[in-house]
């Protein structure tokens, strides 16, 4: 926008840059996609005068020469805006504890001139670690601003804001080229395509794509000079450490003593040990699912009063009518059957933050590596696979930092099963009807329990299908795990505040979006139908002057109507898993999204009901089946439902990813029909086992 200055947010992984982010930006953030990639932007402003200042945070990355796509991504834009300017400058997050890492790109984003200032970062943890820098000293030393903060704290974060609105002219130092050779590249290079320094050598190792038309010169350029990238790059890595290592040696002091005594390194012994990391990793989930249930009653209750309240206000407020019957028995009940589960969503995403935060993320995938291996993934699928607990779709695009295209494409394929966050409300639903309220010990509560269970099957799942398509996908590549395991660091507080709040913004919009649609729909369809069956149901009541006519007669239209007609025809396909056509139409309904269910079952039960029954659960206790008479919601019924759930591709995001990052539909199409085929097998085996 005019009068706006861009400013973006590069640093390797585990640096802080999502912290400085969340410190700089709060809750003015934004996400969406880089220009040609499903990869996620991350964007948030700063009110400044006299411009405003728009951040973008950049996937982290540890040097021009990318090794996965999020890398990739990164290195896209930073090249892409020394050619159209889309950054005014860029602030590069350096990890103090790990200041020989940082600067590696450090000295690359100097020699392609960019406008750059040196957030040092993570200093209490160096400190702690026994190493001090100098940052005047360094500031001297890279020919840039450096400024000392704590993004945890938001020490020095007002301090760096300034630095970046001050003009700095580029800086004049050069780590590179240094010798003839790579001069001799640079100069042919520039006289092909204009570019020069060290922007043409980056362009002609790793990044001749982003060129255009003068792709085709710096191809004949790399056949003729005989250029090697891989040498190149290598070379580059090479020199570079040689020039750190000087800098250091006079910016950075180190107390061998203390660094002897780091905490990290002591609680890893036990959290990556190979028996108590296993049993600590199931203690830690066993307790999230805890956390789910118990936490969350309360406020679950409150709000499922409030809705229920709603409903009322507008029965009893408005004129009787179309417009009221909509709000009432179907927009309300459909957005409350979603925000309902708000606080167990809350819940999931602040203990997701928190095992990122503190660093344990990356220590499950150290420890499960191993199994990983065996299973036809490795240790880098665990991130996405966990990640698949909150969305999969988020979590597919995680997958492109796992360099191995086999290993990649059996974690795609895979991280559905993993039981997201959108099937936690049809799970919770589905258990508090066969199981009630209990406690093991005084302190287990059994639903939270089955809900573990439920989550335990999604990762057994997952597991056993990546150990199949092991086999039925050919190896190209070699395998091999690199990962850093980040300090453990205390969780920042803000960082889970707005995880919390900005995740079930995402949550309630888009899926609101999608209910309120689906509810006025199913509204229709349910209070509607053929002219002559609801004339003749009339007429047939109108002549009963019983207690429960009123009610026996709604629930006859409702049979009767569009909603009954279409849940009738395909019931016969579903009868066998224990479901009736309503159960029909809701699966039906969620192919949008897995939450929708328990909105479109809101909905419908809301239809022609009995008004007494104020809660989804006493609404769905007291279903019957029309044929038989007997409860819908059996304990066979109920689990059918769950593992079916379980194991289906319920939702449209989660197809269009994988058929963004897989290149096409046929991979897309598999997962689609596999999940599907694997989700009707297993339920009609439960649902038959235990009739």
């Amino acid at each position: 926008m005019p009068g706006s200055m861009h400013i973006a947010l590069a640093g390797n992984p585990n640096s802080g840059k999502t912290t400085l982010f969340n410190a700089l930006t709060g809750l003015s953030q934004k996400t969406g996609n880089f220009p040609g990639t499903t990869v996620e932007k991350k964007t948030g402003t700063i009110s400044q005068k006299p411009k405003e200042l728009i951040v973008t945070d950049l996937p982290g990355f540890y040097s021009m020469y990318p090794k996965g796509e999020d890398e990739n991504v990164s290195v896209q834009a930073i090249l892409g805006s020394l050619k159209k300017q889309h950054y005014d400058k860029i602030v590069f997050v350096a990890d103090a504890s790990n200041l020989k890492r940082s600067l590696l790109l450090c000295t690359q984003l100097v020699d392609l001139e960019l406008p750059l200032v040196v957030a040092l970062n993570m200093t209490d943890v160096a400190e702690n670690k026994g190493i001090h820098i100098d940052a005047d000293l360094l500031s001297r030393r890279l020919q840039v601003p450096v400024v000392k903060i704590n993004a945890r704290k938001s020490e020095g974060v007002k301090e760096l804001v300034e630095e970046v609105k001050t003009r700095f002219p580029h800086p004049p130092t050069s780590y590179f080229p240094s010798n003839a050779e790579e001069k001799q590249i640079a100069e042919a290079v520039h006289k092909a395509t204009g570019i020069k320094n060290y922007f043409a050598n980056t362009l002609l190792a790793r990044n001749t794509h982003l060129l255009g038309e003068e792709k085709a010169s710096v191809q004949m350029l790399i056949a003729g000079l005989k250029f090697d990238p891989n040498a190149h790059q290598i070379d580059d890595s090479m020199e570079r450490y040689a020039r750190i290592e000087e800098i250091l040696a006079t910016v950075q002091k180190i107390d061998g003593e203390k660094a002897k005594r780091e905490l990290s390194t002591k609680i890893d012994r036990i959290l990556t040990h190979r028996v108590y990391g296993y049993l600590l990793f199931l203690l830690i989930f066993f307790s999230l699912f805890q956390a789910i249930f118990t936490l969350a009653e309360y406020p679950m209750t409150w709000i499922e009063q409030a809705f229920s309240w709603m409903s009322e206000l507008v029965i009893h407020s408005l004129p009787p009518g179309i417009i009221t019957n909509i709000v009432a028995n179907g927009i309300i009940p459909g957005l409350g059957g979603v925000v309902v589960f708000l606080p167990q969503i809350m819940i999931l995403f602040a203990f997701l933050t928190v095992l990122e935060d503190t660093g344990y993320m990356a220590r499950v995938s150290f420890i499960l590596d191993r199994l990983m291996r065996k299973l036809g993934l490795n240790g880098k699928s665990v991130v996405p696979l966990i990640g698949g607990m909150a969305c999969a779709v988020a979590s597919i695009l995680t997958t492109r930092n796992i360099e191995n295209k086999k290993e990649r494409l059996i974690t795609i394929l895979v991280t559905p099963f993993m039981s997201c966050s959108a099937r936690l409300p049809v799970y919770t639903v589905l258990i508090s009807l066969i199981v009630d309220e209990r406690y093991l010990f005084g302190f287990i509560n059994i639903q939270g329990l089955l809900l573990l269970g439920m989550y335990l099957l999604g990762i057994i799942a997952s597991l056993a299908f990546s150990f199949l398509l092991s086999f039925l996908i050919k190896q190209t590549e070699k395998n091999y795990f690199i990962m850093e395991l980040p300090v453990y660091k205390w969780p920042v507080w803000r960082n889970i505040y707005y995880s919390m709040l900005n995740k079930s913004k995402d949550f309630v919009g888009e899926a609101g979006k999608v209910i309120v649609a689906v509810s006025i729909v199913l509204w229709f369809m349910g209070s509607y139908g053929p002219k002559a069956d609801f004339e003749r149901i009339e007429a047939k009541y109108a002549r009963v002057q019983e207690k429960d006519s009123e009610l026996n007669e709604a629930s006859e239209k409702l049979e009767a109507s569009y909603a009954g007609i279409f849940g009738k025809f395909i019931e016969p396909a579903i009868r066998p898993l224990g479901y009736d056509w309503k159960i029909g139409i809701a699966l039906l309904s969620s192919l949008a999204a897995r939450e929708v269910f328990v909105g479109t079952m809101s909905t419908l039960y809301s239809i022609g009901e009995d008004a007494d029954m104020k809660t989804l659960k006493e609404k769905l206790q007291q279903a019957t089946d029309s044929r038989t008479g007997k409860p819908v919601y059996t304990i066979p019924t109920a689990l059918s439902l769950m593992v079916f759930y379980a194991f289906s591709l319920q939702c449209i995001s989660t197809i269009a990813v994988t058929k963004r990052e897989t290149g096409g539909w046929k991979w897309a199409i598999i997962q689609f029909v596999f999940m599907t085929v694997v989700a009707y097998l297993s339920s009609l085996i439960v649902y038959q086992a235990l009739s």
